[in-house]
């Protein structure tokens, strides 16, 4: 689990840019909803008198027909953005949102408020297939695609109560809140109902995470302002997963990319035993720091990943674990791990579309996605984590 990594982001603020022409904002337009697209947003179309517009709706779903108020958008832009702020006609999906801080110009924090749960992972899925379709080269029809499920894990309350660590914004009169989607303004905000009663604010120094897979216990020390995964579940879910997926072996060697503070090291160092080698590499030094002492025996570097791994000669590994910041690996690192010639690589993923494009400079080494699973880490937002199983193609 790499330091770096921020998986349930509050929602981007936009960089300033020039208009393109008349602008479009606060304008409403009645429109029916399209599917799912990446990044919590459903697609639509406004038909103007000479043109039309891709505009890409908030708070909306897949076959509704709704006014949609342009939120950002001029006449030259190739595509609107807008929150629904009337249903005309609901879906059976749409709930009321359990947060009264979730809706158009509210919190920016959760995407699916409006969403029954189940359908929030369906639209998930979804997601998850068209980028590994679109960007990753794969056949819509694979069953590894048709039949993915996003899996819930232990640690929620129906979507809720899931966070631990939480960081509210200061709202003009020192009160405490949560900044608009895509803005700087603060809204007050008394109760966040997806953060944990025990949720702590980043602060300094260490913390103590412990995480038990299958009947083995590991203890990690991690900086109190570093990554950890934010859901209870996670951890467990995660290495799960991956060591299923690996299946590693006593005396395999293991390259653990992103290793963060050492949580895939630790179980899989179990696993090869004291004949086998794990070697962890992480960019964020505090968190390599850390990793020495949580996971005892492993050879461990901070540095860029890609240049280390590129640095590491005719070195080859039979495991590889990529966990990724939300940029993804992309072709420097990948390249040098198929260099090493690992039998399996287990990719775990926070962002679809990086995964996608990935699995695909994967594909010009002969690497083939295996198996896949999705995990609904970040319910009521649209984030999926996924860990995918890459392998080389025999002759």
């Amino acid at each position: 689990m790499s330091s770096t990594r921020r998986p349930a982001s509050r929602g981007r603020r936009p960089r300033a840019k020039a208009a393109k022409g008349m602008s479009y904002v606060g304008r409403r337009f009645e429109v029916e909803i399209g599917p799912v697209a990446h990044g919590g947003h459903f697609v639509a179309r406004v038909e103007l008198e000479d043109a039309s517009r891709v505009v890409f709706v908030r708070h909306a779903l897949p076959g509704e027909r709704a006014v949609v108020e342009i939120t950002e958008g001029s006449a030259g832009d190739r595509f609107w953005r807008g929150d629904a702020v009337e249903t005309l006609e609901a879906s059976t999906e749409r709930v009321a949102p359990p947060c009264p801080y979730a809706g158009p110009g509210r919190c920016g924090g959760c995407d699916f408020q409006h969403v029954a749960l189940p359908a929030q992972r369906d639209l998930k899925a979804t997601v998850v297939r068209e980028q590994l379709v679109r960007l990753g080269g794969l056949d819509a029809a694979d069953p590894l695609l048709a039949d993915l499920v996003v899996e819930a894990v232990p640690g929620d309350v129906d979507g809720l109560r899931w966070r631990t660590r939480q960081r509210y914004a200061t709202t003009p009169d020192g009160g405490r809140g949560m900044r608009k989607y895509r803005s700087h303004e603060v809204i007050p905000v008394d109760d966040c109902l997806i953060a944990s009663p025990e949720a702590r604010e980043p602060a300094r120094g260490t913390i103590t995470e412990r995480v038990e897979v299958e009947g083995t216990e590991h203890t990690f020390k991690v900086a109190a302002d570093g990554f950890w995964q934010v859901h209870p579940g996670a951890p467990t879910a995660l290495v799960s997963a991956v060591l299923g997926a690996l299946a590693p072996e006593p005396g395999d060697t293991v390259l653990d990319l992103y290793a963060g503070v050492g949580l895939f090291s630790a179980f899989l160092a179990d696993r090869v035993g004291p004949d086998g080698q794990v070697v962890a590499v992480e960019g964020d030094r505090t968190a390599s720091a850390l990793s020495t002492g949580n996971v005892a025996g492993a050879e461990v570097t901070a540095g860029d990943v890609g240049t280390v791994v590129a640095g590491m000669g005719e070195r080859s590994f039979d495991l590889v674990v990529l966990d990724p910041p939300r940029e993804g690996a992309r072709r420097k690192v990948v390249d040098a791990v198929a260099a090493r010639s690992p039998r399996k690589v287990a990719y775990v993923a926070c962002d679809p579309a990086a995964l996608a494009r990935d699995v695909a400079i994967f594909a010009e080494h002969g690497y083939r996605l295996r198996t896949l699973r999705a995990f609904d880490l970040f319910p009521m937002t649209h984030h999926v984590e996924c860990v995918a199983l890459l392998t080389r193609e025999r002759p």
